[in-house]
């Protein structure tokens, strides 16, 4: 079980890396930049029109939001974190990712034919309405006392989430 969610965290890291376009810029609203500028520019989601360095502070403010969440709903909801803090760091990385390109923290473990269409959904936008509803986090974030892989914690922070998130993506590099 806990390989399933090692496998859940690097498919969370690897599907919310950002995408550079520049061959099509002008088709995405960045007609009249030069290919430096058209190049630096994000082309997803809720960050179409911002710089690499914008995102990045983006997502920055994103995973303080989302950790701050994070802590305050495992609290809420009675349920701890995974005893390897990495699993929760990476699906809160990609939960801010998330919010900054698609406007919603969608589930950031499964695969999805059209994200936009499932953030408007709402169905696997954290929490989950298996998770509000059953207390069932396919991604491990928010586990149950019962869950075999349930460890004690209630509360990530912003240091950590990017700290253990960093040391996985130089990991499986």
């Amino acid at each position: 079980m806990i390989r399933s969610c090692y496998f859940l965290l690097f498919l969370s890291l690897a599907s919310t890396t950002t995408t550079r376009v520049t061959a099509f810029a002008p088709l995405h609203g960045n007609a009249g930049l030069s290919q430096q500028q058209s190049s630096s520019r994000i082309l997803k989601g809720k960050a179409d029109d911002m710089t690499e360095e914008e995102y990045e502070a983006a997502v920055d403010k994103a995973t303080g939001a989302m950790s701050k969440f994070t802590s305050t709903y495992l609290k809420r909801s009675e349920t701890t974190l995974c005893t390897d803090k990495a699993v929760a760091a990476a699906v809160v990385k990609g939960l801010a990712k998330h919010k900054v390109e698609l406007g919603a923290p969608l589930c950031p473990c499964r695969f999805y034919e059209n994200k936009e269409e499932e953030v408007k959904k709402g169905y696997w936008n954290c929490p989950c309405v298996p998770m509000r509803d059953d207390k069932i986090c396919q991604c491990c974030l928010f586990l149950t006392p019962d869950h075999p892989f349930a460890g004690e914690e209630q509360d990530i922070t912003k240091e950590e989430v990017l700290e253990l998130a960093n040391k996985i993506k130089k990991d499986n590099a």
